[in-house]
């Protein structure tokens, strides 16, 4: 493990930053920049630039002073919030582009010799490749950190940032001729080619990508929660304004055409410019490149730590550190071999808009873990950094939207592979559904705003729509039980359901551990379909479960508004306190179900049959609207309903009429065929028309009077042998089918 003593304090953090904040794109780009769009056009690209790498510095700074920042730096922030399968998918794509990185500052390296291959070119009519220059540098880099590891790293940092700061001094200092003449930036001329704006941008951009840098050796410092938020803030800011004052520089030192032409046209201002100038360039790219290679290693091993790779034995290579000080050398030759092979590409300009794009989608993970802490309002953040949600929000979705303008098919290109690489890493570790904390916080609280919400607008809504918010208790598990899966076809699409496992007792520490065991083993047995919310109630009696069950609020926000119940047609134990509950239940503004289930097979693709009697219309409607919300279901996707209405002869035509009214206003799936009326006679009764029609059907719904469970108690449910599963309806009102 790494000694305390041979930890790094804040110098590193800011210096890694600031080295690649100032790195290659500045010395080589901004020249052009601002010779295509003007002074005012560059300092708009510099702070819409910074609306995301500020909310992103602060973000980091915020989150880094709330727990402690282990090894791998960002990856570690966004594995530890948004869960380890999706942590490793950004984390990966995280890694390829600091390793990449790596190859192009090295590239971008060799630029600072431009001098040396014209020589060659014009004198000798020679062309020597990048190669020759840049795969020796790299190979002495990988020299430096595989055998000499962060420490010498860290030291060799100091250097090239002090060479890197007097080449800019240097560069301040300087004059031209063209400056004896120039005037103060204001005129109209400096806000042009606006038509160019987001192609100058996307050359820039990677420019301001680097303040992050230092957060990937959070593992290394003696104290991460003050280390990474000043010296990352701290970079940020700085390099947003030596931006500014060099672009004021180059503004007023050069003209537009010479800012065009030249590409190091630093060197034409700076003192000393064609030695400094190229020795500032060098010491960026290789400050840069030092700072990815630093960086990368450890963010490789952060994820063999977390088990990312399918090979055990890969994870524990990777994960392998040095015995002296845990330096992750083996992840190091990982990173440098990524490294030499672009670099021996040695063009990674179709590259760099990936990396961009990986960039781009961790500075919004990391604004958008922030931003979901403070939605979330978890007691446990409590960060000693504050920055605003309205700041990680703007970065966020500045993040995706400068993605886009870079470019739409690179960013459509690097979330697809970043969706590939997450459903591997998913099917690979499928143990590992965490539902990170961040997210259920985030949940709860706009749960509890809604619910909040829609209780306030229920008092201003004169009239609402009804939907049914079920509940039922059950001394039965969700396992092969027919009132569940009744909960679950009314909750798939139209409704809500809660299904509570009841557990007879007094509560107590025993009924507690009894409660926790059922809820773990119904949520394994449910379906990862379920749209049914699952819990236990802990109650003396089954009246008693009725009576606390009744009175909590529905899962979705509205009032619970319909009751089931369930028996067993071959065993009807459970029908006699079924109907002991009926008249509690009634009291209050419920509708009643009494599920009759059967031993028999359901055979769902028979059909739904409606059964209506012309003297029990106040069921009806309620029946008819269950019925079709439940063919909501895909279970139910080959599955009809019919209507059976029976009446007295002289109500026939009538009653035809009413129906067909009835399922053509409302909209109802039921053709006309399916709207059968049977006549009643004194000779036939009503149940066996029902036992000699419906015996094949999926599933029956028959109409439930409260005057009958009164007087006729269990005979208001006997007769109906010959038929499958029964739902028996009251409906506490009738409903209206608009």
């Amino acid at each position: 493990m790494t000694t305390q003593s041979n930890k790094f304090g804040t110098a590193p953090v800011f210096l890694t930053a600031i080295s690649t904040i100032l790195g290659a794109i500045l010395f080589l780009r901004f020249g052009y920049a601002v010779g295509t769009l003007g002074f005012w056009g560059v300092i708009l690209i510099i702070f819409l630039g910074h609306l995301v790498t500020i909310p992103t510095a602060l973000a980091i700074s915020e989150i880094a002073t709330n727990k402690r920042v282990e090894g791998g730096g960002e990856y570690f922030i966004i594995s530890r919030s948004f869960g380890l399968n999706i942590g490793a998918t950004i984390g990966i794509a995280l890694f390829f582009s600091q390793a990449i990185s790596v190859a192009f500052y090295v590239i971008a390296f060799t630029e600072a010799f431009e001098f040396f291959f014209n020589l060659l070119a014009d004198k000798y009519d020679f062309l020597l490749p990048r190669q020759a220059i840049s795969l020796p540098v790299m190979a002495g880099l990988a020299f430096l950190i595989i055998k000499k590891g962060a420490n010498l790293g860290v030291k060799a940092l100091y250097f090239v940032v002090a060479v890197l700061f007097v080449s800019i001094i240097m560069f301040f200092l300087g004059s031209t001729e063209f400056s004896q003449s120039a005037h103060l930036p204001f005129s109209k001329d400096q806000f042009r080619n606006f038509e160019n704006f987001f192609v100058v941008f996307a050359i820039i951009f990677p420019a301001f990508t680097g303040m992050t840098a230092g957060v990937g050796l959070s593992g290394d410092l003696k104290n991460p929660s003050k280390s990474i938020p000043l010296g990352t803030v701290l970079a940020t800011v700085s390099g947003m304004i030596l931006y500014i004052f060099i672009v004021y520089k180059l503004t007023m030192s050069a003209s537009t055409a010479d800012l065009l032409e030249h590409q190091l046209i630093m060197g034409k201002i700076a003192i000393a410019g064609s030695v400094i100038v190229p020795l500032g360039l060098a010491a960026s790219t290789i400050s840069s490149a030092l700072g990815s290679v630093m960086v990368a290693p450890r963010t490789l091993q952060a994820l063999a730590l977390d088990h990312a790779f399918p090979s055990k034995r890969i994870n524990r290579w990777l994960s392998k550190g040095n015995a002296a000080d845990n330096e992750p050398q083996n992840a190091s030759i990982v990173t440098v071999a990524i490294a030499f092979v672009f670099v021996a590409l040695g063009d990674v300009n179709a590259v760099a808009s990936i990396i961009s794009m990986f960039f781009m989608v961790t500075y919004g993970a990391l604004c958008l873990i922030s931003f979901l802490n403070h939605f979330g309002a978890s007691p446990s953040y409590r960060p000693t950094f504050r920055s605003r949600w309205y700041l990680s929000l703007v970065g966020f979705l500045v993040s995706i939207w400068v993605m886009f303008k870079i470019s739409t098919s690179y960013a459509l290109l690097s979330a697809g592979a970043m969706t590939l690489i997450y459903l591997y890493i998913n099917h690979y570790h499928k143990h590992r559904k965490d539902f990170a904390s961040l997210f259920a916080n985030s949940l709860f609280q706009l749960n509890r705003k809604l619910q909040v919400h829609l209780q306030k607008r229920k008092k201003m809504v004169k009239q609402n729509e009804w939907r049914p918010s079920a509940i039922c208790i059950s001394d039965k598990t969700t396992h092969n039980n027919r009132a569940f899966q009744l909960l679950s076809w009314i909750s798939y699409k139209y409704g809500f359901g809660t299904f509570l496992y009841l557990i007879e007792g007094y509560y107590s520490s025993k009924t507690v551990e009894k409660a926790d065991e059922m809820l773990n083993l119904m949520l394994e047995e449910a379906d990862e379909e379920n749209y049914v919310y699952i819990d236990t109630i802990i109650s003396p009696s089954y009246t008693s479960a009725i009576a606390q069950a009744i009175q909590i609020p529905g899962v979705a926000g509205m009032e619970n508004n319909m009751v089931i119940f369930e028996y067993n047609k071959e065993k009807p134990d459970n029908l006699g306190r079924i109907i002991e509950n009926f008249a509690l239940v009634n009291s209050g503004d419920f509708d009643i179900c009494v599920l009759a289930s059967s031993p028999k097979k359901m055979k769902i693709q028979n059909g739904i049959h409606v059964w209506i009697n012309s003297f029990d219309t106040e069921n009806a409607n309620l029946m008819i609207l269950l019925s079709f919300i439940i063919l909501g279901h895909p279970d139910l996707k080959k599955a009809s309903i019919e209507i059976f209405v029976v009446c007295h002869e002289n109500e026939v035509q009538q009653s035809k009429q009413e129906m067909k009214k009835l399922v053509l206003s409302g909209r109802m799936p039921i053709t006309e065929k399916n709207i059968k009326i049977i006549q009643r006679t004194d000779e036939i009764s009503t149940r066996a028309i029902i036992n000699k029609t419906s015996k094949d059907a999926g599933l029956i719904l028959v109409g439930l009077r409260e005057e009958m469970v009164k007087h006729e108690k269990e005979n208001t449910f006997a007769g109906y042998d010959d038929l499958g599963t029964i739902l028996f309806v009251h409906s506490k009102e009738q409903k209206a089918i608009e």
